[in-house]
């Protein structure tokens, strides 16, 4: 299957141009980038990036907070048919983290096959989220927004070494 139209499509050599969490504006439209998996065989990665803010209140407890959510997506599709497939965690990991990394990598979180609104199971998805405060820099997760578990980011995988090396 085709990359969807409008969207960006890297070869297997080429890292697409990675959004800016830096200048990524609020929009119900994610960025998307698809790419061929480096670690699987007729497999793509169809990248979503969005940015959504938050202003909740404080509770009892817990202080006010307000800032962006970075949300990213990976769905794991089959080439040829656009249906789901496995891969192994560390190549989305390492996608997020190559996101997360034009603020803090190391802040980011991973929430597993869910509806990172909801909580919810979805398969055939790996959700992260990395929250940023109003000056844009990484923030700890507020109490507030979080609807399901949140894994903080492993820096390092157990599987095969993968790195993505964004340009400019």
């Amino acid at each position: 299957m085709s990359a969807p139209s409008g969207r960006d499509r890297a070869d297997d050599n080429q890292v697409p141009a990675l959004p800016s969490l830096t200048t990524l504006g609020v929009s119900p439209e994610p960025h998307i980038i698809v790419v061929p998996a480096r670690t699987g065989t007729d497999i793509d990665l169809r990248i979503h990036t969005s940015l959504t803010s938050f202003d909740v209140a404080a509770g009892p407890w817990i202080s006010a907070a307000a800032g962006f959510a970075v949300t990213v997506v990976v769905h794991v599709v089959d080439t040829a048919t656009g249906r789901p497939r496995h891969l192994p965690v560390a190549e989305p990991h390492e996608w997020a983290r190559a996101i997360f990394s034009d603020v803090d990598a190391a802040q980011g979180y991973f929430l597993g096959a869910v509806d990172p609104d909801t909580g919810r199971h979805q398969g055939g998805q790996l959700a992260y989220r990395l929250y940023l405060g109003p000056d844009r820099r990484a923030i700890r997760v507020p109490r507030q927004v979080v609807v399901c578990p949140h894994y903080r980011l492993p820096t390092v995988d157990d599987g095969p070494e993968i790195r993505i090396v964004a340009t400019a």
